[in-house]
C-alpha cells in the first residue's frame, strides 16, 4: 500500500473537483482539479530538472496558492519539503543551504541572485506571492506528472527547522506517516464534516499553517479562504463566510481589540482552534464572553504536530491543553527520566505515530532527545492534572532558580496578567550576584497609553506567591518581543536586561 501523502489528502478530495478548494479575498479561485493539476504540473518540472526521490526542495516564499501547489508537488514525487521562513537573511539561507543540500530551490523573484550565489549546485527558481516568477513560467503547459511516488510511511516528507533560539537550528524530519496519523486524527476529533470552510491566515512555512491546518482542509475536501497575511478586519469580514478558523493568541487578542469584532461576525462559526503558544485565560474569558465561542486550545511542536487538544464535547479549561491525543502517550518525568506523580511539574515526554523521525544529520542530538523506550523528550515544563489534563508550565530553558529554587514563569505570569491594567507579560531569570537568578517580568499595558507601576505590580505578585517567587523588577513595554507564530522571545529578554543587577 502506498504511504504517500498526498495520495491521502487527495483521497479526501470531493467527488466534485470543480468544487472550490482555495479561494484568495477578492481574486484567485482554485478548484480541487486545478489544485491537482497544477501540483502535478510543477512536480513534472522538479522531475524535469533531476530531483529525485528523497533530495530536498527548498522554499523561501509568502505565502500563496502556489506555494502550497509546489508542497504537493514534492510530497507527489517523494521528495522532501523544506520550507523556510520568509524573514531569514542571506547568512542564515547560507547555513539551511549548506546543512540541506537542496536540488532546488524556489525564492522570491527579488532574491533570485542572492539565491543563485549561496545556492551550492542548486537549481534556483522563483515564485512571488502574485503567481510571477520561473516555476510557474516553466510548468505551465507540461504534462502532470506520472502516478505517485511509491512510499513508505517511515520515509521523510518534510524538514522543518526549529527556530534555534538556543544555538543552531536542528531539522526536524517529518515522515508521510508522521504527518497523516496527526492529520487523520485531528480531523476525527475536531469534528470536520461537510460543509466546513476554512479562514486560513496562518503563515505556510510552520507546522501549524502547513500541516496541521492545510492537512485537515484537503482531508475535509474543504474550502479554504486564503488570507495572504493575518488582517484582523479582513478576518471580521471573512468570517461569516467560515465555519473553522485557527490561529495563535495573537491573532485572537487582536480580534478582541476590534470594536466590531462580536457575536454577528460568529455566527455561522463552528470552530475557533488556538496554539503556537499559550493562550491567556484572560483572553480565552474575554474571547467567550464577545464571541460566545470557547477557543479550543491544543499544545504541538515542530518534532510531533499535535500532542494534545482540548474536547469538541465536553469542558475546555482556561489554561489548559487538554488531555493527549487518542493515539499519543504522555508522562511527566524528571530529569532521570523516572515519571512523576499526577500534579507535579516535570518534563513532557511523549510517543506515538506522530512523533519526528530524528533530527537531519544530527544523530548524536537526536539521541540525547529520546529516551531507551522511545519517548521524545520535549523540553517542556508539564503537569498532568487529576482529569488527565495537561497544563504546560514553561520550557526547562524558561524555568528560573533561585537561591536554589526552582521558579516556573508562568505561574508568575497568571498572577501578573490578573493585575488591574496589565494586558500580558513575560517572567524570567536574570543573573545575580547573591541569588544565582533573580526573577525578572517585563509587562504591556492593557491599552495604549495606559500607566503600570512597578511597585503596584510587585507589590500585587508579593500578596498572593511565596517571597522567592516575586519579581524583584519589572519593566514596562509597549509590545512583548514575539517570533512570527506569537512566542514570546525569552533570550532576547535576556539578552537585553542581563547587566540589570550588576555593580
Amino acid at each position: 500500500m502506498n504511504a504517500n501523502l498526498y495520495e491521502a489528502l487527495a483521497g479526501g478530495f470531493p467527488d466534485d473537483r470543480t468544487r472550490i478548494a482555495i479561494e484568495v479575498p477578492g481574486g484567485r479561485r482554485f478548484s480541487f482539479a486545478a489544485l491537482d493539476e497544477a501540483s502535478g504540473r510543477i512536480a513534472r518540472l522538479l522531475l524535469d530538472l533531476g530531483v529525485k526521490r528523497g533530495e530536498r526542495v527548498m522554499a523561501q516564499l509568502e505565502k500563496s496558492p502556489e506555494a502550497v501547489f509546489l508542497y504537493l508537488a514534492a510530497l507527489r514525487i517523494g521528495a522532501i519539503f523544506v520550507p523556510l521562513n520568509p524573514a531569514y537573511l542571506e547568512a542564515e539561507l547560507g547555513a539551511f543551504i549548506a546543512d540541506a543540500e537542496p536540488a532546488v530551490i524556489v525564492g522570491r523573484p527579488p532574491s533570485e541572485a542572492m539565491l543563485g550565489k549561496l545556492a551550492c549546485g542548486a537549481k534556483v527558481l522563483t515564485l512571488g506571492q502574485d503567481a510571477g516568477g520561473s516555476l510557474i513560467e516553466r510548468s505551465d503547459g507540461l504534462a502532470p506528472a506520472p502516478p505517485i511516488a511509491e512510499v513508505d510511511a517511515d520515509e521523510i516528507a518534510a524538514i522543518v527547522y526549529t527556530s534555534g533560539t538556543t544555538g543552531r537550528s536542528k531539522g526536524a524530519m517529518l515522515s508521510h506517516g508522521n504527518l497523516l496519523s496527526n492529520a487523520a486524527t485531528l480531523h476525527r476529533i475536531w469534528g470536520w464534516r461537510n460543509g466546513d470552510v476554512l479562514l486560513h491566515a496562518l503563515p505556510i512555512y510552520h507546522v501549524h499553517g502547513l500541516f496541521i491546518a492545510l492537512h485537515c482542509a484537503l482531508l475535509n475536501g474543504s474550502r479554504m479562504i486564503f488570507l495572504p497575511r493575518f488582517d484582523e478586519r479582513e478576518v471580521i469580514a471573512q468570517l461569516p463566510r467560515a465555519s473553522v478558523f485557527m490561529g495563535v493568541p495573537t491573532f485572537y487578542t487582536r480580534l478582541l481589540a476590534e470594536p466590531e469584532f462580536g457575536p454577528q461576525a460568529c455566527a455561522n462559526m463552528r470552530l475557533f482552534i488556538a496554539g503556537s503558544a499559550p493562550l491567556l485565560p484572560e483572553t480565552f474569558v474575554q474571547f467567550e464572553a464577545r464571541s460566545g465561542h470557547r477557543i479550543l486550545e491544543r499544545y504541538g511542536m515542530t518534532e510531533a504536530g499535535m500532542i494534545t487538544s482540548n474536547p469538541l464535547d465536553g469542558i475546555r479549561k482556561p489554561g489548559s491543553v487538554g488531555p493527549p491525543l487518542p493515539d499519543v502517550a504522555v508522562r511527566v518525568a524528571g530529569e532521570d527520566g523516572r515519571a512523576l506523580a499526577q500534579g507535579e511539574v516535570g518534563v513532557l515526554e511523549i510517543a506515538g505515530p506522530n512523533v519526528f523521525k530524528g533530527y537531519w544529520r544530527m544523530a548524536e542530538k537526536t539521541a540525547e532527545e529520546f529516551r531507551e523506550d522511545g519517548y521524545f523528550i520535549t523540553g517542556d515544563l508539564a503537569r498532568i492534572d487529576t482529569d488527565g489534563a495537561i497544563a504546560i508550565v514553561g520550557r526547562v530553558t524558561d524555568m528560573i532558580v533561585c537561591g536554589g529554587l526552582n521558579v516556573y514563569p508562568k505561574e508568575i505570569e497568571a498572577v501578573i496578567d490578573g493585575l488591574e491594567g496589565v494586558g500580558e507579560s513575560a517572567v524570567f531569570g536574570l543573573p545575580h550576584a547573591d541569588f544565582g537568578e533573580a526573577v525578572a517580568a517585563i509587562v504591556t499595558p492593557e491599552r495604549a497609553g495606559g500607566e503600570l507601576d512597578e511597585a503596584r505590580i510587585i507589590a500585587g505578585v508579593k500578596a498572593r506567591l511565596a517571597g522567592f517567587k516575586v519579581p524583584k523588577r519589572v519593566f514596562v513595554v509597549d509590545a512583548l518581543p514575539r517570533n512570527p507564530m506569537g512566542k514570546v522571545q525569552k533570550k532576547a529578554l535576556r539578552e537585553r536586561y542581563r547587566d540589570t543587577f550588576k555593580g
